[in-house]
């Protein structure tokens, strides 16, 4: 529910913050007092349009925040989740700034948001009907969220949901399939001949660096055998030092006892590493000179494998992996019909499992449109509309045009006239007529309605005596299981609520502002009803009149 809302700079408020409670509160005050800038500085906060002229006289920023304390359970948390949103406390809060150029900004909970997610949040947690708002039963995208509420159809719904993505997602496999199928067919001929061009060629992996290192040194064959062949003789010609070095000192090694091994032994190690140096010398000498190696081969083979990779726009280590690519799109033809036939049969489950529910969701709808009916059509007569009619109807809606909720259109109509067609509530009802309709709506479905706040803004235009008692009741019906918000001009349903607010213009000639405050017993409300009854001079008459309402309530 609303717990509280908190103004800063909005038209005539300077500063103020109201405590909410649950249950029915009203909200009363003289016409021009300031309620509607009540309702608009919530709007605000909930996501409604921004308009510079909220912001409060020489001030630079509005400000409105929100408060809500909601059950663990409210589906707005499962809403937040699903936009990557966790929030560390149970509470949300709802922040609008709003400058003097018209530029607003949205938090939740500090965080920024966009006012589109501020709005849509907004939505679930407030519901404000009005003569003048086109939300509710207005909108006819709503009357099948309402019929769905009222027959507990959220579960079936959800499983509903899951067969149409399953089903479309199936669908557009098979789509994207066939296309690819179809493309491969009309390459096949370029595809089977550029296999075997490739497996032909059979590129290897890192054959191009190793080709261009092969041909690098044989563009210097002679220069490098000519230097292979002066090392090698150099390191085996008949004046080795190291040999030489080492005949001299074998002659002495008795005479120089132990001191002359060591040095033996490093020109050992020395003879050694020449011999390991002049057999790699003849390896590379070996490897020039073998007549595999031919320069011209090895640039034809290098040119081949470049304009392979040309023709299938990548690189020449790549075409190994493009030969497979080719292949793949290759057996897409050969085993194309069984998987198309595959996927086929799979869209075609989905679709069935789809339908099934969706029709059984279907004649659960239309049962519970008649009990929707009927338990409306007992909600009109206290409310002056004995001669209304309130029809919930329900068409099937052509293949192309169903959806994840069904195969259902659904549409809310109503005649006010004895014998006239039924027709689109904005066109038949007025706007008291509007109000009465939606609060009988929400009346007969307070059990299962997941907003937990309503604000009704002068439902009870234009009515009085019996009928506006008979509104009264049925606000008070509402707010035994919800937050029930209501801007009244009437004395019937004030000395309904059980909590009442009073809207006052206060300040001077050079300052004007709007204050709300709580009446804190039933001598202030029966001051304020009083008024309400007889208008600036309170008499006698109307406060014993007030007194009398207020015994009734309580009774």
């Amino acid at each position: 529910m609303l717990n509280s809302l908190s103004i800063q700079n909005i038209v005539l408020i300077d500063q103020l913050t109201i405590s909410f409670e649950k249950g029915l509160c009203t909200l009363t005050g003289e016409t021009g007092a300031g309620k509607s800038i009540l309702l608009d500085a919530l709007g605000l906060a909930l996501g409604a349009r921004a308009e510079a002229r909220l912001v409060r006289k020489g001030q630079e920023q509005a400000t409105v925040s929100a408060t809500f304390e909601l059950p663990a359970d409210h589906p707005v948390f499962d809403f937040l989740r699903e936009q990557d949103i966790h929030l560390d406390e149970p509470d949300i809060i709802l922040r609008r700034t709003l400058k003097a150029d018209g530029r607003s900004k949205a938090f939740l909970n500090d965080q920024p948001i966009s006012v589109t997610l501020l709005a849509q949040i907004g939505n679930m947690l407030v519901e404000i009907h009005g003569q003048h708002e086109t939300q509710g039963l207005l909108d006819p995208s709503t009357h099948r969220l309402h019929l769905d509420q009222f027959a507990r159809l959220s579960d079936d719904l959800q499983t509903l949901k899951g067969f149409w993505n399953i089903w479309k997602n199936a669908e557009e496999d098979f789509e994207k399939q066939k296309r690819a199928s179809e493309k491969a067919r009309e390459e096949e001929d370029y595809l089977r001949q550029a296999i075997e061009d490739l497996d032909a060629l059979n590129p290897q992996e890192n054959e191009e660096d190793d080709l261009t290192e092969l041909r690098a040194r044989l563009m210097n064959r002679e220069s490098i055998l000519e230097a292979l062949n002066t090392a090698y003789h150099a390191l085996q010609g008949e004046h080795d030092p190291v040999n030489t070095a080492a005949r001299v000192l074998e002659r002495i090694a008795d005479k120089a006892g132990e001191q002359i091994d060591e040095t033996l032994g490093a020109l050992e190690r020395a003879s050694a590493e020449i011999q390991e140096a002049v057999s790699l010398i003849h390896g590379l000498s070996d490897n020039l000179q073998e007549g595999d190696y031919n320069l011209q081969e090895i640039d034809d083979r290098l040119f081949a494998l470049k304009a392979q990779a040309r023709k299938h726009q990548c690189t020449v280590s790549e075409l190994p992996e493009k030969r497979n690519e080719l292949a793949e799109a290759l057996n897409l033809i050969e085993a194309g019909d069984d998987l198309l036939s595959d996927l086929l049969k799979k869209a075609n489950l989905a679709k069935k499992e789809y339908v099934a529910l969706a029709e059984r969701i279907s004649i659960v709808r239309k049962e519970t449109a008649g009990t929707l009916d009927k338990d409306l059509a007992r909600e009109l007569p206290p409310l002056k509309m004995e001669r209304a009619r309130f029809m919930t109807r329900i068409a099937n809606l052509p293949e192309d045009q169903w959806n994840e909720t069904g195969m259902d259109q659904v549409r809310f109509l109503v005649a006010t006239n004895p014998g006239a067609e039924p027709g689109p509530l904005g066109k038949i009802a007025s706007g008291g007529e509007m109000s009465r309709f939606m609060l009988a709506l929400k009346v007969v479905m307070a059990e299962v309605s997941t907003v937990q706040t309503m604000i009704f803004d002068e439902v009870d235009a234009g009515i009085g005596g019996a009928t506006a008692d008979a509104v009264g009741e049925r606000l008070s019906r509402l707010g035994q299981n919800l937050q029930v918000l209501v801007v009244t001009h009437s004395p019937q349903v004030a000395a309904r609520g059980s909590y009442h607010w009073i809207v006052q213009k206060g300040g001077d000639d050079h300052l004007i502002t709007t204050d709300i405050t709580a009446l804190q017993n039933d001598s202030e409300r029966r001051e304020e009803i009083a008024r309400m009854l007889s208008g600036a001079e309170i008499t006698g008459e109307a406060r014993r009149a007030a007194a009398k309402l207020l015994e009734g309530k309580a009774a």
